[in-house]
């Protein structure tokens, strides 16, 4: 009788306690790491690494033209993680904040668009509520159909950010088109009441940013000391131990989709009241799945999604310098911002896991 062969297979073991440098030095590693992979991308593609490198990582910071422009976008970005992350750590995959973050804007631009003559202080902040509540709205509808139907809501939230695309294009080549638009699919222009307060002169900087920072303070207050936000995070962690503490799991569903739709709501309503001034097919700007990077680069901790939400604007900015500087398809740009989440995803494995070697038995062919 033959001997049965063995052979050296790695394997992941989980680690007692995830080292706090390690935690902290992922991020930047994993920023490192993209660098280092893209510039090869780069190099294949004929084009200068330095002068992409330059355009998209740097340039966006020393040049106030273009940093003001990354606090615009920081607002967004920043908002929408926010919401987002709170779901996740409470492991509900909200996966379609760019629905709700269309459907907010949706809301928001029903009260200039129904009416273009009101005037009063009133309407951009009835326009931001209006768009906080369309997002929530929408977002209902993935818990409705994951606690009552049990659909998994990572499915459900991602087509329903299709099914609002295609609500917003038939709002704009039907009843919501300006009449005078020389046929452009948009609406009517806001009036000025209707447009958020700029919050930095000569740029478009608006209070967005101050809400943004509001809403990441408000959530690191909700998560790290409110009861609430306490059991949500044991209902991510150890959902066997949450449910025969009392804690159930439909209502961690329901709130947590509806944080994030309200929050994703918010920002679209903020995007059409702010830099855009009227509703636009282009509204959709995958705000909505950049921030589930903003929120995993960040650690899920809202102190880091401040600080991802800042990167990944730039990365949006930047990428829009290296597309004229230095001829970079807007397809090298995802790319970019697709392999930083995955390097970060592997890096913050091995904090949680170390890798080790096992022997396994391997049988003979006969």
């Amino acid at each position: 009788m033959s001997r049965p062969l063995f052979a050296v297979l790695p394997t992941l073991v989980r680690r007692e306690r995830a080292s706090l440098v390690a935690t902290l030095l992922a991020p930047p590693i994993a920023l490192v790491v993209t660098i280092i992979l893209n510039l090869g991308l780069y190099v294949v593609m004929g084009r200068d690494p330095a002068a992409v490198i330059y355009a998209m990582l740097i340039e966006p910071f020393f040049s106030w033209a273009s940093f003001s422009e990354v606090l615009l976008k920081t607002g967004p970005l920043l908002l929408i993680a926010q919401g987002l992350a709170i779901g996740f750590r409470a492991k509900v995959f909200n996966i379609g904040a760019e629905g709700q973050f269309v459907l907010g804007a949706i809301f928001a631009s029903a009260i200039p668009i129904w009416w273009p003559d009101a005037t009063g202080q009133w309407i951009w902040p009835a326009m931001l509520l209006l768009g906080t509540i369309g997002g929530a709205l929408w977002a209902s509808l993935t818990s409705f159909w994951r606690v009552r139907l049990n659909a998994n809501e990572i499915l459900v939230s991602l087509m329903l950010s299709f099914v609002a695309v295609q609500l917003l294009n038939y709002l704009l080549l039907g009843p919501w088109k300006d009449p005078n638009g020389f046929n452009f699919p948009q609406s009517v222009m806001f009036q000025y009441d209707a447009m958020v307060p700029i919050l930095i002169e000569g740029t478009r900087v608006n209070v967005s940013l101050i809400l943004a920072v509001l809403l990441s303070i408000a959530a690191w207050i909700f998560m790290q000391k409110s009861f609430i936000g306490y059991k949500l995070q044991v209902g991510g962690l150890a959902p066997r131990a949450a449910s025969y503490a009392g804690f159930k799991e439909g209502w961690a569903i329901w709130l947590s989709l509806l944080i994030g739709g309200a929050a994703a709501g918010l920002a679209g309503a903020a995007e059409v009241a702010g830099p855009l001034g009227q509703l636009q097919r282009s509204i959709s700007t995958g705000y909505g799945y950049a921030a589930i990077i903003v929120a995993y680069l960040g650690g899920l901790h809202p102190i880091g999604i401040v600080i991802s939400s800042v990167v990944m604007a730039a990365l949006y900015i930047g990428g829009d310098n290296a597309m004229v500087s230095a001829n970079l398809p807007i397809a090298a740009v995802r790319v970019f911002q697709g392999s930083l989440l995955l390097a970060y995803l592997i890096a913050v494995a091995f904090v949680r896991y170390r890798l080790a070697w096992r022997s396994a038995a391997i049988r003979r062919a006969s």
